[in-house]
């Protein structure tokens, strides 16, 4: 039997990349999808080094998982033979669903973290938990209090905020530092989990949406990302301060690109490598220092300091600088023309 910890491979190979192309499936911060291929890569290097020819895993047949655990798998080792025992008639015949197996755990004395009363399908990483199953799959119900590992009750949070210091190079994070008490880390996964935890405190990260699962359904899910939500905003900002405009647009759609293939099991396909070097591209000279406040669930950004495109004389209100007022009024001429004649367009249509 093999325990293997990826933590620090999940956090830089992975978590930094998604951190880097702003990434969101639909509101949220892919932290199901995203562990996968990492687990995949794991499995297989365990499988060939043992000289075996199969994987396995626990699969119901109607959720995500099976496709993102076996298009990584097949992509690292095409012989490989994957055994889903969910998808075999023989045994989703004898057991119809999780409540059938809730009942064969009972019965044989197997301890599992769920009961029939809270039959919650969870999925924990370091990025993230999410809940779905029981009352939560009829949209109508409210979530029920105390699903709330990760993350704080928002009722019982802290009144005051934590201030935090995130210092980023290549769009990555390489140091925070708690203003209040001075805390310091700069390594990967210490720097995580340490976001994890007071992002957690202050109850950062908690979403409620319904998805559209990649097999064709829609599903409910609870999700709570309180690290990766600090990190998704302030990276999102010193990129706005560093990044060129139009760059910023492209990369803003290879990020979209990026969470679609992600979702959809295709991290190790040619396309989503080439979206992953532009990507890194994109992101070398985003570089500075965010300040941000944490309190109640929200992320507020209090400033920036940081090497940048931005330029403070040219828009100052206190200084003219090198720009001269009236040259707006040629640039506002120029861009007016096409509407003008747009317009005059459609009103001669209308008359007629």
């Amino acid at each position: 039997m093999f325990t293997e910890d990826v933590s620090r491979e999940f956090v830089e190979e992975f978590i930094w990349l998604a951190i880097q192309s702003s990434t969101l499936y639909e509101d949220h911060l892919l932290g199901s999808s995203l562990p996968r291929p990492c687990i995949a890569h794991k499995q297989v290097e365990i499988t060939q080094q043992e000289g075996t020819k199969y994987v396995s895993y626990g699969v119901m047949g109607k959720g995500n998982d099976q496709v993102w655990f076996e298009l990584a798998c097949y992509s690292l080792a095409p012989q490989i033979k994957v055994i889903a025992p969910g998808r075999i008639p023989e045994f989703y015949n004898q057991s119809k669903g999780r409540s059938d197996l809730m009942e064969y755990a009972e019965k044989h004395g197997i301890p599992i973290p769920v009961t029939l009363k809270h039959p919650w399908n969870m999925d924990e990483n370091l990025m993230h938990i999410s809940y779905e199953a029981g009352i939560l799959e009829n949209p109508k119900n409210q979530v029920p209090p105390g699903l709330y590992t990760k993350i704080q009750d928002p009722a019982k949070a802290p009144n005051t905020p934590d201030i935090l210091e995130i210092e980023f190079k290549k769009g990555v994070p390489v140091k925070v530092t708690n203003v209040k008490d001075g805390t310091t880390h700069q390594t990967s996964l210490e720097l995580f989990m340490y976001l994890n935890e007071v992002a957690g405190k202050h109850s950062v990260g908690n979403i409620a949406i319904v998805e559209n699962r990649f097999i064709g359904t829609k599903s409910r899910g609870i999700y709570r990302a309180p690290a990766g939500t600090i990190l998704y905003h302030a990276h999102l900002d010193i990129e706005a301060f560093t990044m060129d405009r139009e760059v910023r647009k492209i990369k803003q759609g290879l990020g979209l690109k990026f969470a679609e293939l992600v979702y959809t099991a295709f991290w190790h396909s040619p396309e989503c490598e080439f979206v992953r070097h532009c990507i890194a591209k994109s992101q070398e000279r985003v570089e500075g220092k965010v300040q941000v406040s944490v309190l109640k669930g929200q992320v507020y950004i209090l400033g920036w300091e940081c090497p940048t495109v931005y330029n403070e004389e040219p828009v100052s209100m206190n200084v003219q600088g090198d720009y001269e007022p009236i040259d707006a009024t040629g640039f506002i001429n120029i861009n007016s023309l096409r509407l003008k004649e747009y317009h005059r367009v459609q009103n001669k249509v209308t008359a007629k």
